[in-house]
């Protein structure tokens, strides 16, 4: 065996760290047939199947040593050593040998790798210890790329030693240092250590530094705040808050930046706008910050959402107009902003601070005056003692308008496709994507099966060389394809006569969850198995569940064509086909006599179906009591939707469809939450059955704060049949829950409700009521969604179930936190509207409770514009 044999013996096993001493012997021309080798083994290694990742996990460190030994250029070296294909070793081990095979070449040749290995953006920050050696081997400049910067900092934050030593020996600090605050993502090794006063975090050690001039403190304090205003997550950006903390700025370096502060005030989020908004009070403390500055703060701040941030900005103006009463005519027309803002409280202290301090400037008055007109309804009396007549409303407000979001029209499906060649493409599209809605899926199975029909062998010779990726027509893995493929893509091996051939693994027993997601995939299933047994033997001509909408939905008359087609080509239909499209069909009972008059079996089924037959199930309503689960957590009291039988299905469908027609008691908790649309699509027609099933899952993201537990509302709120209790149940809890995102979906399948004339204000008010008693829905979150639905214009649907839902808590013993942003909402619906209704229960005793907490105020307001509201209508009457 020769040495070039060896060498590469040596990769095969994975021996790295002998690689060096077998290399160096080597003359240049020996190496370069090496390389050779080495290239056609990183081949074979790129192109293994998944089951050799044991041997790239073995040889890729070896490779890497190897490669860069025999390669001349360092532009090469670099692109082999931060291949991604070989990236499958520790740094430790493989820098080391590295730094040994390349021990002999020039010290310019080790600079440049160096800085080409720190400009590949990928790997740098993982190759910083080879890249650090490299440098100082050659004594070339320290590169300062994004990725080097990083893994500088994490080698510095790693090191035994206490950091603020690590980092005064280090070479490199005066370079690197400046770099942490211009990278173009925040570096990750400083957010676990940015707590200010501790001495071993990068805070106080920087800060150290400062002290000792081993770093400029301006580089520091510029830095900082240039990376707060560059903006980003608050936890990317308390590292480099907590570094200005420990460097504690004078009031002259703070001055020097008091556009930063402003900037920072008005746009960062809101911890760091609060430090922000700290710093300016004190400039503006010992006057060093001028009428003209607050006042632009101002203007910003005021019109921030935050209501902690506007009364901090309030009480900063009232005392500079106490310090300084000439800079009236420049504070008070940006106090203004907070006129209009949704904090009827916020618009009492604004109010107040310009009535202290309004001077007799007549223009000033008149814009104060004009801008007044933002006040609520509350508060515009005393801007009329204040400020004048000309804070009054001009003229009688005309009738209120609900406006509603268009009710959203499902889109037609698009036509089967007609050629082989659409179909083809359309399958491989929805198979190599992994996911595909209602249409795409529908349309690409329907295509399968006409083509099939009409020419299986035209068919399959097209989708071979179309689905030629996927691993189930790979010779090499076919061992491994021993049972049913998913969705289209069985369906496609039936086309293509290709079975399963590897050997059937001993069957194991599968878990199966109480939920609802597994009946509904059963169904699915069966239709798939149905279509591509039928293929071989006797193929259908089209399928008759293709759903005419995109929500699965299927028209009546449509079906009743379909099935025509069929008895004039003497097919019979497929028992599951024929089931999910009675599960989909629109209940249209003027359409009955035209089924009837098929004079077939089918046509029989089909108007019976659409009768008495296919009637939804009836959904029971119970209090579920609290449990622990023996694996940890559980579940609080809460409210749960029990289904009822489907006779009909049970007695006439096939057997795979049994589970959606069982008696179903609500589970007690969904481990598999994905409700896309290609489920729902199962049953569009009966949502109020779906909405039952979905309720654990929608509960849950209340309870206990799961993501997406609402994303299937206003898909739900968009599909046919009734929508009564268990749909208004859902939509009620949706609204409570966690996340904002699921709040905005709730909210969103509340306005399709309404826009639809299906939403029972009353029912659903109630719902919100038992639900906040039980603790399942907080009111704060609550109020978020109401004020967002509110916000679009829907206030009279808003106010409609709030008043309602109020009662429970201004009566009950909910928590009332949250309360007052609830009455706040449902005051402003009833000023928008003028709604003439009597007073929720409770509403006058919470009125006349002592104090300014934000529930009395609210409940004072609301009392107020109901009462308001009511002499308007006598007076108009």
């Amino acid at each position: 065996m020769n040495a070039t044999d060896d060498v590469l013996e040596a990769v095969r096993a994975g021996r790295a760290a002998a690689l060096p001493g077998l290399l160096k012997p080597l003359e240049p021309a020996r190496r370069r047939e090496l390389l050779t080798g080495l290239k056609e083994l990183r081949r074979e290694l790129r192109s293994s199947r998944w089951e050799r990742w044991q041997d790239r996990d073995l040889m890729s460190p070896a490779l890497v040593v190897a490669g860069a030994g025999c390669i001349t250029g360092a532009a090469a070296a670099a692109a082999w050593i931060g291949a991604a294909d070989l990236r499958r070793w520790r740094p430790e081990p493989v820098t080391a040998a590295l730094l040994d095979v390349l021990a002999g070449r020039e010290p310019k040749w080790l600079g440049d790798l160096a800085h080409r290995l720190a400009a590949r953006a990928a790997t740098a920050e993982q190759d910083y210890p080879l890249i650090s050696e490299l440098v100082r081997l050659s004594g070339c400049p320290m590169p300062t790329t994004d990725g080097c910067v990083e893994g500088w900092a994490a080698a510095v934050g790693a090191s035994r030693s206490p950091l603020v030593d690590s980092l005064r020996r280090d070479p490199h600090v005066t370079v690197l240092v400046p770099r942490l605050f211009e990278t173009a993502e925040p570096i990750r090794a400083l957010t676990p250590g940015w707590i200010a006063d501790d001495p071993d975090r990068w805070p106080a050690a920087l800060a150290t530094l400062a002290d000792e001039g081993c770093v400029d403190r301006s580089v520091l304090l510029d830095g900082c705040t240039a990376r707060l205003l560059r903006g980003g997550k608050p936890a990317q950006l308390r590292p480099y808050q907590a570094i200005l903390e420990a460097l504690v700025p004078t009031v002259e370096e703070e001055r020097e930046r008091a556009a930063d502060w402003i900037a920072l005030a008005s746009d960062a989020p809101s911890g760091i706008a609060g430090d922000a908004q700290r710093t300016l009070a004190r400039l503006a403390a010992v006057g060093r910050l001028t009428p003209r500055m607050l006042a632009e703060m101002s203007a910003a701040v005021l019109f921030r959402p935050e209501k902690k941030l506007v009364r901090a900005q309030l009480v900063l103006i009232g005392k500079e107009l106490t310090r300084d009463p000439a800079s009236a005519p420049e504070l008070l027309p940006e106090l203004a902003e907070a006129f209009g803002h949704a904090d009827t409280d916020i618009q009492e202290r604004a109010l107040k601070l310009a009535a202290a301090h309004l001077t007799d400037d007549p223009d000033l008055r008149a814009e104060l005056a004009d801008r007044a007109q933002l006040l609520s309804a509350t508060h515009r009396a005393r801007a009329v003692e204040v400020f004048g007549p000309g804070a009054a409303p001009a003229g009688e407000p005309g009738p209120y308008e609900e406006i509603l979001p268009p009710l959203p029209a499902p889109a037609q499906l698009a036509p089967t496709p007609g050629t082989v060649a659409e179909t083809v493409e359309l399958v491989a599209a929805v198979v190599n994507s992994g996911a595909a809605g209602v249409e795409e899926f529908e349309r690409a199975l329907d295509g399968m099966v006409r083509h099939a029909h009409r020419d299986r062998a035209a068919l399959a010779g097209a989708l071979r060389p179309a689905l030629a990726g996927r691993w189930w027509l790979d010779p090499e893995q076919s061992r491994y394809y021993t049972h049913e493929l998913p969705g289209l893509e069985h369906v496609a091996a039936a086309v293509m006569d290709v079975p399963p051939t590897g050997k059937r693994p001993k069957a194991l027993a599968s878990w199966r969850s109480d939920c609802h997601h597994s009946a509904l995939r059963a169904v699915l299933h069966a239709r798939v198995m149905e279509v591509a047994g039928r293929i071989a033997s006797r193929p259908l001509p089209f399928l008759l569940a293709t759903p005419t909408v995109e929500t699965g939905s299927l028209d009546a008359r449509v079906l009743v064509a379909r099935l025509a087609a069929y008895d004039r080509l003497g097919a019979e239909p497929a028992p599951a086909d024929f089931a999910q499209a009675l599960l989909r069909v629109r209940r249209e009972a003027a359409v009955i006599p035209e089924a009837a008059a098929l004079g077939t079996p089918a046509g029989d089924r089909l108007a019976a179906w659409l009768g008495a037959a296919g009637e939804p199930v009836t959904v029971a309503r119970r209090t579920a009591p609290a449990q622990r689960f023996p694996y940890g957590g559980g579940a609080p009291e809460r409210l749960v939707m029990d289904t009822g039988k489907r006779r009909t299905v049970l007695r006439e469908f096939p057997h795979r469809f049994h589970e959606l027609a069982a008696a179903r008691e609500s589970a007690d908790r969904c481990w598999d939450s994905r409700e896309d649309a290609n489920l729902i699509a199962v049953l569009p027609e009966d949502r109020e059955t779906l909405a039952a099933w979905c309720l654990p899952v929608v509960t849950a993201g209340s309870v206990h704060e799961e993501r997406e537990g609402a994303a299937a509302l206003p898909l739900l709120a968009a599909a046919g049949g009734p929508a009564g209790p268990a749909l208004h149940l859902a939509v009620a809890t949706g609204l409570g829950a966690r996340h904002p995102e699921d709040r905005l979906r709730a909210v969103d399948a509340l306005l399709t409700l309404a826009a639809g004339g299906d939403l029972d204000a009353v029912r659903l008010g109630g719902d919100l009521a038992e639900l906040i008693g039980l603790g399942t829905v907080k009111p704060n979150r609550l109020a978020d969604s109401l004020r967002t639905a509110a916000a679009t214009g829907a206030c009279a649907t808003t106010w409609a179930v709030l008043a309602v839902a109020l009662p429970a808590l201004l009566t009950g013993t909910a928590d009332p936190r949250g309360a007052g942003d609830l009455l706040a909402t449902a005051a402003e619906c009833v000023e928008q509207t003028g709604a003439v209704s009597p007073e929720p229960a409770g509403l006058a005793v919470a009125a006349a409770r002592g104090g300014k907490s934000r529930l009395v105020t609210q409940s004072a307001r609301l009392r107020d514009a109901l009462r308001r509201n009511e002499e308007n209508a006598a007076a108009r009457d």
